[in-house]
């Protein structure tokens, strides 16, 4: 039996550990072993529906040393003439690449495909094999956080016999025809299937969409990170700020977000009591709008011939209807875990909603700080969403790091030349080319930033005041 000896024992080969094992190779001497249980790097990609995009623009996704697309605008589709979005191939084509002509050609770099790490012991998935693993410096959980989806989560309400369920990869084949189809769940995936439907010619009157809570959703016109969109894409950064410095309750901050174009929803005559950072273009919202048949009885417990049974009632249904199940959490909600421990690292969000960026900065910490202490006063976890409150957490816990981060001249640089920030550089290169619209929104992000911290967290202690008092 082989004994492998190695630095790094990275468990994942999904998007968080490929970034975090990329910046590792370029500022460090280690070596590492990447242990993951599908065959495939790439992550949960490897079981996303065959028509999945990135939500956000290729630019601020895959490793820092590799660009995954450009800052090409889309020619065509619902989001022409924005940035572009890698596709769900483009994505595994690109880690594929990456582990056979970056990682294993550097020597550093072991891949256990289709294994399970179990305490010390990589098992192979397709013999059994156990071949022990000596860590010499730490365990990295690149796994904390995996994506769950429908494909790999068994539902979890009954389905009796004569129902047709389906995950979203059916509805890439669209040759079997149903009289009606029937999306379950709300979040971006269920969004994705609508669209699917819609531009596939599906009648919106033969799409019923069962959604249990609405969401928060951000506009991608307002994520475009290239300097040619400097003004809309620091403007609307700078007005969330106001928005939060000026806000007198979260529902406040939400209508002042809304009205200012910065966040908005699918039916406006109902309040969202989600928000996961999803992202939708103007002309994906305009589709999903169309759908009318929306069912809101919350989750669904049961599928009958004939019946949908849900939290708080049931609705008639047909036996030739399809449904789409896209009910499984997608980002697990844990409580989140100190990013450094004595031989372990855990994998978290440090920038909220960048989980690329956050795997490579936790890398860059420990590839420069000097022990576990410092690591953690740097890398503070910044948890994923699900309600809007969340809002108001997450920036703050940002804005925590930011200022963590702002007093090392060293961490600036790095941030300046990251490919995964982006926005630091576009703020450095806005200084260095300025001009009045420029200057002036800088001016109004640096101005807001302070009453904005002191506003939000004002917030966040009412609130929990609140929820205290219910309890």
């Amino acid at each position: 039996m082989d004994r492998i000896e190695t630095d790094y024992v990275i468990v994942g080969a999904g998007a968080a550990g490929m970034a975090f094992a990329d910046t590792l190779l370029t500022e460090t001497r280690a070596t590492i072993a990447m242990v993951d249980r599908r065959a495939e790097p790439g992550g949960h990609w490897n079981d996303a529906y065959p028509f999945v995009r990135l939500h956000g623009p290729s630019v601020l996704y895959g490793v820092e040393s590799r660009a995954l697309g450009s800052e090409r605008l889309a020619a065509h589709g619902i989001n022409r003439g924005l940035l572009e979005q890698a596709s769900g191939r483009e994505v595994l084509a690109y880690y594929h690449r990456l582990m056979r002509e970056r990682f294993l050609p550097s020597g550093r770099v072991r891949w256990l495909p289709a294994t399970d790490w179990r305490g010390g012991i990589a098992v192979s998935r397709a013999t059994g094999d156990e071949t022990p693993v000596v860590v010499r410096r730490k365990l990295v959980d690149a796994a904390f956080a995996d994506t769950r989806l429908p494909l790999s989560e068994p539902p979890q309400f009954r389905v009796d016999e004569g129902v047709r369920l389906v995950p979203p990869h059916a509805l890439a084949d669209l040759s079997r025809p149903a009289e009606g189809y029937v999306i379950l769940g709300g979040g971006k995936t269920a969004m994705d299937c609508v669209v699917r439907l819609l531009e596939g010619g599906v009648p919106a009157d033969r799409i019923v969409w069962v959604r249990p809570r609405d969401s928060w959703l951000l506009p991608r016109e307002n994520l475009q990170p290239a300097f040619g969109t400097f003004e809309r894409t620091m403007g609307a950064l700078a007005g969330e700020l106001q928005a939060a410095r000026d806000a007198s309750s979260p529902d406040d901050l939400f209508r002042r977000l809304e009205a200012a174009g910065l966040m908005v929803r699918i039916d406006r005559s109902v309040t969202p009591t989600m928000y996961r950072c999803a992202i939708v273009s103007a002309p994906e919202l305009a589709m999903l709008r169309r759908v009318e048949a929306v069912v809101r009885l919350g989750r669904v417990t049961a599928l009958e011939p004939g019946r949908i049974v849900l939290e708080r009632g049931a609705v008639r249904s047909s036996p030739a209807w399809t449904y789409v199940n896209c009910t499984a959490d997608g980002i697990p909600r844990r409580p989140p875990r100190p990013v450094f421990a004595p031989g372990r690292i855990t994998l978290q969000y440090v920038r909220r909603c960048q989980p690329c960026f956050s795997a490579a900065f936790v890398a860059h910490v420990e590839a420069s700080q000097p022990d576990d202490a410092a690591k953690n006063a740097l890398c503070r976890p910044v948890p994923p969403p699900d309600e809007p409150i969340d809002w108001l957490r997450m920036h703050l816990e940002d804005a925590a790091n930011r200022r963590a981060w702002a007093a090392s001249p060293d961490l600036q640089a790095w941030l300046a030349g990251s490919r995964l920030d982006r926005f630091t550089g576009l703020i450095a290169r806005a200084a260095r080319e300025p001009t009045p619209e420029r200057l002036a929104i800088l001016a109004r992000h640096r101005e807001a930033a302070g009453p904005a911290r002191a506003n939000m967290a004002e917030l966040m202690a009412k609130a929990r005041g609140a929820v205290a008092e219910m309890a």
